[in-house]
């Protein structure tokens, strides 16, 4: 009996000596694109913790983004302004019958039991709960708890693999290396008191910190170059167009918390420059808990919120304005999330959450939102326009890829996405650089492209400036008081076609002083910015007193109003919204819809940027809008 013992064993160890172990061909499939700053790595995440796992599926056709939106995007295209319908996004870009056998097949095979996958509505991600322990086993990778000076803990991992025979049907699992890197601080914004500004001190409104004085004011262009008014930009753009389609039009600002307007400051703002608006507040959209908090103000809290608010509203009165505010007070949010609530598809096929990046709800912390997820519950806005951003070398290529479809397939359906570029010049967040492997470093010297701007399926904006002792007839330059706008090359996307002769003229004729250890100078890239518009001085009512406010923040939610009131425009004469605008915005028929831009730099990295001159420029792009002459081009389209 020992002996048949003995050899039974012997004949099972070499049995399954024989089978191949999961972990026998796994190949890495991620690694962090960089390590958190001012995070630390605290411990191994328990073996018994849940995670919900999801696993992205390569999906068909993504090589005809570009292709679908000029199709609907240029002025030259025949179908110009036939967008698609949600259905048809679907049906295009839904991942093979094989890519999803595959990954399910590994998926069984490693233990996992069928009945505990769920595959997506459109099967574009497969879900399941599974414990630490399974999954390090499953990916080879090992799970770490992250601490931050304030308290929050994340979770991820340095690296994931996957077998070879899989690779090729996932883009992308979470949560793994995808790390939450901080957005930009809101203490960004940059600002300077107006405490010497005589003439304008705060109207009484209930606000938490006026002076107690009611002055009135009667607001004028002769010192624009000291102070941004709703005037002064509607001079130095030409608009000149009244709403009249608002009850169809839609316009979006993104938020996110704890970023907040104050009432008090939007009255204190429209009694002096728009007193018919006084009382008027934006339409909440709650978004995974999003709540316009009133305790804690201040700049750092309210400016961003404030900024972007008083001036959609003042430039496009009477329309109203959808305010996409975004995340709990506990978690927060990111991009992602906004993108759940206006297009379902991107929480059950096209994109997807990742817990160590973006907010995942319900929230199971303290005082977090605990209803479901918010996923598809607007239509998308046809205008959405948001002043954050992070480095796009803090982010894996296949994470900005996956959001970077999902922006154009936003204007596959008929919405134009608007990002600022960033504050830091050529530098990226806190004025870092990338270091030699590509991701922000303290001692880096190339320069660090911002995204989402860098996806060339949103509309980037940089800052301009009113030169000191200008007025609003003389040319601005690229904006270089307090910041200096955002610009550059991507490393991670390829050039499109509708900017590859502005930005191939530009390496051809004005090459800058710089190699390629500097910049992806490769002539083969997305660059950015598209257009710019004025973002020095801007007089925003901040927590109960006036500021004067810098930063491309400034000027996207300007190019969102105008993109707006060219809607209205459409609409009222029986069109539809413009939705995607840069292929129409790079074409010859624009070219006079711009003020170009040749002065001024971005400089950073310690170098002086790029520099402004004739034509498209990694500064202020294409240049500053003519509203009056955008809006008829726009309207000569059908």
């Amino acid at each position: 009996m020992r002996l048949l013992i003995l050899t039974w064993s012997t004949a099972l160890a070499a049995l399954v000596a024989a089978v191949p172990s999961r972990r026998a061909n796994l190949v890495v499939h991620e690694k962090r694109a960089a390590e958190p700053v001012e995070w630390v790595q605290s411990h191994r995440l328990a073996s018994d913790a849940v995670l919900p796992m999801r696993f992205g599926l390569t999906q068909n056709n993504l090589h005809r983004i570009e292709e679908m939106l000029m199709s609907v995007a240029h002025p030259a295209s025949p179908s110009y302004g036939k967008h698609f319908s949600p259905e048809d996004i679907v049906d295009t870009f839904a991942p093979s019958h094989e890519t999803v056998g595959a990954v399910m097949d590994w998926l069984t095979e490693s233990g996992i039991a069928p009945e505990r996958l769920r595959l997506s509505a459109s099967k574009g991600w497969i879900e399941v709960n599974a414990t630490t322990a399974e999954v390090e086993d499953l990916i080879a990778a090992e799970y770490h708890v992250f601490t931050h000076p304030s308290g929050a803990k994340q979770i991820g991992c340095h690296s994931y693999s996957v077998p070879e025979h899989v690779r090729e049907h996932i883009d992308i699992i979470q949560p793994t290396v995808h790390f939450r890197h901080r957005l930009p601080r809101t203490d960004q914004l940059q600002k300077r008191t107006l405490g010497q500004f005589g003439k304008l001190e705060a109207a009484i409104h209930g606000g938490p910190k006026t002076d107690g004085k009611q002055v009135t004011i009667t607001p004028g262009l002769e010192d624009c170059d000291e102070h941004i008014t709703l005037d002064c930009l509607r001079a130095l753009y030409s608009i000149n167009h009244t709403p009249v389609a608002t009850a169809n039009n839609s316009f979006g600002i993104l938020e996110l918390t704890p970023q907040a307007f104050l009432q008090s400051d939007l009255d204190m703002f429209f009694a002096n420059f728009s007193p018919s608006q006084v009382g008027t507040s934006p339409v909440l959209v709650s978004i995974d808990g999003g709540v316009v908090q009133t305790k804690n103000q201040g700049f750092g809290l309210n400016g961003e919120s404030d900024l972007d608010l008083q001036y959609a509203f003042g430039l496009t009165n009477p329309q109203p304005i959808l305010l996409l505010q975004t995340g709990d007070l506990i978690e927060g949010a990111s991009f992602n999330n906004w993108l759940d609530a206006v297009d379902g598809s991107f929480c059950t096929f096209q994109g997807g959450d990742d817990p160590t990046q973006d907010g995942i709800y319900p929230d199971n912390q303290p005082g977090g939102f605990q209803g479901p997820e918010s996923c598809g519950i607007i239509k998308p806005p046809f205008v959405v326009s948001a002043s954050y951003g992070e480095d796009e070398g803090s982010i894996t290529q296949a994470y900005a890829a996956r959001q970077c479809a999902e922006y154009g397939k936003l204007g596959l359906l008929g919405t134009t996405v608007i990002y600022s570029t960033g504050d830091n010049g050529v530098a990226g967040n806190g004025g870092l650089c990338l270091g030699s492997d590509g991701t922000p470093s303290d001692d880096g010297t190339a320069f660090s492209p911002d995204f989402p701007v860098t996806c060339p399926f949103v509309t980037a904006v940089g800052a301009t400036q009113i030169n000191p002792g200008s007025t609003v007839n003389d040319p601005e330059g690229a904006c270089e008081q307090v910041i200096f706008s955002g610009g550059g090359f991507s490393n991670f996307f390829s050039l499109p076609d509708y900017q590859a002769t502005a930005v191939t003229s530009f390496l051809t004729n004005h090459p800058p002083p710089f190699t390629s250890a500097q910049f992806n100078n490769s002539g083969k890239v997305r660059a950015f910015p598209d257009i710019s518009a004025n973002g020095a001085n801007y007089v925003v009512a901040v927590a109960g007193e006036f500021a004067s406010v810098f930063g491309t923040s400034c000027s996207a939610p300007v190019v969102g109003s105008l993109i707006t009131l060219i809607n209205d425009a459409r609409l009222a004469a029986g069109k539809g919204p413009v939705g995607f605008i840069n292929p129409a915005l790079y074409s010859d028929t624009f070219a006079d819809s711009f003020h170009d831009i040749t002065t001024g730099g971005n400089q950073g990295c310690g170098t002086p940027g790029f520099t402004s001159t004739e034509g498209w420029d990694p500064v202020t792009g294409l240049g500053t809008p003519n509203f009056t002459t955008l809006l008829s081009h726009f309207l000569d389209l059908p």
